[in-house]
């Protein structure tokens, strides 16, 4: 169709004018228009063929298809098109097309990037604080690396006796709890995890909110919810408004009992318990018999947990997990943690 002497639209449609008078039915001819015919252009012509008489026309402007068979551009050898100003759309709707697909991919890759855990690392310099403890003779340190806004962000444990297993297991701890920290695990979930772990060695401590530990786990665990969890000290500590020792509260029986007039007081587990802590046996007879059923060295300190057996109540202490509750007025006390229980 394009040629050195190729046929404007309207010859096309004067062509099919001439043959029209002799048929009855409609001609199937395309009338082939260039690509930069305009909507007038196209209107005229169907306008001018109404007018010759046709009864139908069928227009097809260049470049509307994304492919045809024929075309009225020229081609170099092997049939490949050659470029012109009018390939300028279909050129730029390639190069949107390749664009689209790399913003979807950039943002495949973002979208990736968002699920993964993102690890904050502590500045080269940071504060610090280390906490000495030291839980039925195993004497250990424990060293908190600060962030700018004063949370932990790395954790050391350090026992006193180097090359040891616990020490090892411990070092372990700190690492782990260091990289947990830093990939944004809350310090309250770490807490809830490992606090009240039960294992030796566990036993008394000489931190005043932290008198009893399960294990060094939990006493680690436990120290760092009361240096950085708000209202956690306030809440567990055993000296939010108790007694500091359920000794004292056997110690005021005691004061109790001395005051009574009665002379022949009925020996009940409370005075002797009391017997056994001052060393105020009736007769040296029952002294040395209570002395030979300890049985292991420690004399009076076998004495007062033989004495505290008879009175326990039975019940399991809801902080620290020991069945060594006892009786004080109408409460009962943990002699492990000091926490009242069963208060009415």
């Amino acid at each position: 169709f394009k040629g050195e002497r190729a046929l404007h639209y309207m010859a096309h449609l004067k062509i099919m004018a001439a043959a029209q008078p002799f048929l009855s039915g409609a001609i199937s001819k395309t009338v082939n228009m260039p690509e930069g015919a305009t909507v007038d252009d196209i209107m005229n012509t169907y306008v001018e063929g109404w007018r010759m008489g046709l009864k139908s026309i069928a227009i097809y402007r260049e470049g509307s298809k994304r492919s045809a068979p024929l075309n009225t551009r020229k081609t170099k050898d092997m049939g490949t098109v050659v470029p012109t100003g009018r390939d300028d759309a279909g050129t730029n709707a390639d190069t949107l097309q390749n664009r689209i697909i790399e913003l979807e991919d950039e943002l495949t890759t973002l979208r990736n990037q968002l699920d993964r855990p993102v690890r904050h690392r502590m500045p080269d310099t940071r504060k610090s604080m280390t906490h000495r403890f030291e839980i039925a003779g195993h004497e250990g340190y424990i060293t908190v690396g600060l962030y700018e806004d004063e949370q932990p962000g790395e954790l050391f444990i350090t026992m006193s006796k180097e090359g040891s297993t616990i020490g090892g297991l411990m070092d372990t701890v700190g690492t782990l709890t260091s990289i947990a920290l830093q990939y944004g695990v809350p310090l309250e979930s770490l807490v809830k995890k490992f606090a009240y772990q039960r294992f030796e060695p566990s036993g008394f401590t000489k931190n005043s909110d932290i008198r009893h530990a399960t294990s060094i786990t939990d006493y680690v665990f436990r120290w760092l919810a009361c240096q950085f969890i708000k209202g956690y000290k306030e809440a567990t500590s055993p000296n939010r408004g108790q007694p500091d020792l359920p000794l004292k509260e056997i110690v005021e029986i005691e004061k109790k009992a001395l005051n009574r007039p009665v002379t022949d007081l009925a020996r009940t587990g409370d005075k002797q318990v009391i017997d056994v802590i001052t060393d105020n046996l009736p007769n040296p007879a029952e002294r040395t018999s209570t002395a030979d059923h300890s049985g292991n060295g420690n004399g009076h300190n076998d004495r007062v947990m033989v004495a505290l057996g008879s009175i326990f109540m039975g019940i399991t202490c809801s902080v620290c997990g020991s069945d060594k509750v006892i009786r004080a007025g109408a409460c009962g006390v943990c002699t492990e943690c000091g926490t009242s229980q069963g208060c009415s």
